[in-house]
């Protein structure tokens, strides 16, 4: 999931407002004797995927059919749930109060629930396939032709992922941080795939075919800002066909950076919430943000989490029309929720009515993440298991 931020964080915690991408902090050695800590496990379960899918068959225009329909059922979810690693943090945070154990321990043990209109990429990608269920009365077998796929941000060496082995599985440091959607079809016999990525707020279902001939999707524009301008290309490795290759061009005046990620898409990925889902559960960057139907961010927070007490902050943003706030407050202002100073709620209210909930919704969600960022045990916890997978996975 590159993400839009002030400092380096992992693509898969979902895109943000501001420009800035980069990985997770990963830090030096950890000490593996700390209470919680068995060395012998590692702090994710192994990954698994199931047998491939029958490709669709489809014509050229039951292709575009398919793809525009596919497309505004996607659109809609853009609109409608907001992008959320904001109350599965709340929820281990809860689980960790009533654990009584160290986090290590509560971790392990913790399946991570996945609950309506509180999604990460993983259940966004979920509730797209629900939402795709309709096309099956037209497009009989497109149910079957879909599952969600994992994806590897950010990959150094593409060439050693790809040839390791015929998928993740043999890759020792995958991470898998990151799914997508994908429908297998075949186009007047041409293998290919679709892919639709609601956690990344790209608003449009990309078609990739191996031999790159339409209808292949090629180069896009997925954002264009004035300061920062992302470029996306989707190909088939040659290397190994059961991956495919997501280029990223970023381009800031003059300098242009390049990076890729890899989607195996070659059979369907079975723990997208057991593994993807639980390591979000401690990423060292949280956002809660609404969108558009063009993937545009309206309004929304996020902010790190570190080891900084007090001066822990958030950033709430609005973006309405020509109108565009972006303000930063303490947490500590938010402790006391009867003390808050009015014209701070009154912004929170701005956004909470941009973000579709009920009012004073998001003003009860910022004050439980002030009661959880000042619970520093808990939260060194969470950043050493960070790091250990951070580790594992260099």
């Amino acid at each position: 999931m590159s993400n839009a931020h002030e400092l380096k964080i992992s693509r898969s915690s979902g895109a943000a407002p501001e420009p800035d991408a980069g990985a997770p902090a990963r830090g030096p050695g950890c000490d593996v004797s700390r209470p919680g800590r068995d060395p012998a496990r590692p702090p994710l379960p192994r990954a698994r995927w199931a047998p491939p899918r029958r490709p669709l068959d489809l014509s050229l225009p039951q292709h575009e059919e398919l793809a525009t329909r596919a497309e505004a059922a996607l659109r809609r979810l853009l609109a409608t749930d907001n992008y959320d690693s904001v109350s599965n943090f709340i929820s281990l945070y809860e689980a960790f109060e009533r654990g009584g154990a160290p986090l290590y321990e509560v971790y392990e043990r913790y399946a991570p629930p996945i609950r309506a209109r509180k999604h990460t990429c993983v259940g966004l990608g979920l509730e797209l396939m629900r939402r795709w269920r309709d096309l099956e009365p037209d497009f009989s077998g497109v149910n079957r032709a879909t599952a969600l796929l994992s994806c590897e941000e950010a990959v150094v060496d593409v060439r050693e992922y790809v040839t390791s082995g015929e998928s993740p599985a043999a890759v020792e440091s995958a991470e898998k941080e990151h799914v997508m959607a994908g429908i297998q079809i075949r186009v007047d016999g041409r293998p290919g795939v679709m892919l639709a990525d609601p956690g990344y707020h790209v608003p449009r279902v990309v078609t990739v075919m191996q031999d790159r001939n339409y209808p292949h999707t090629g180069w896009f524009v997925q954002s264009d800002e004035p300061q920062c301008r992302k470029e996306y290309d989707y190909t088939f490795s040659v290397l190994n066909p059961g991956y495919i290759e997501w280029h990223e061009r970023e381009t800031r005046g003059e300098a242009v950076k390049n990076q890729t990620s890899l989607v195996y898409a070659a059979r369907p990925y079975l723990d997208g919430v057991n593994v993807t889902e639980r390591r979000n559960l401690v990423y060292n960057f949280r956002s809660l943000l609404s969108r558009d139907q063009k993937g545009h961010l309206i309004a929304g927070l996020y902010f790190p989490v570190g080891s900084r007490g007090k001066d822990a902050q958030f950033t709430l943003f609005l973006n309405n029309g020509p109108d565009k706030r972006k303000t930063k407050y303490k947490f500590s202002t938010f402790v006391d929720p009867q003390n808050i100073p009015e014209p701070i709620t009154e912004e929170i209210e701005l956004c909470n009515a941009k973000m579709n909930y009920k009012q004073g919704e998001l003003l009860e969600i910022i004050c439980k993440l002030a009661e959880i960022m000042a619970n520093q045990p808990f939260i060194d916890q969470m950043l050493e298991i960070n790091e250990d997978i951070c580790r594992m996975c260099l």
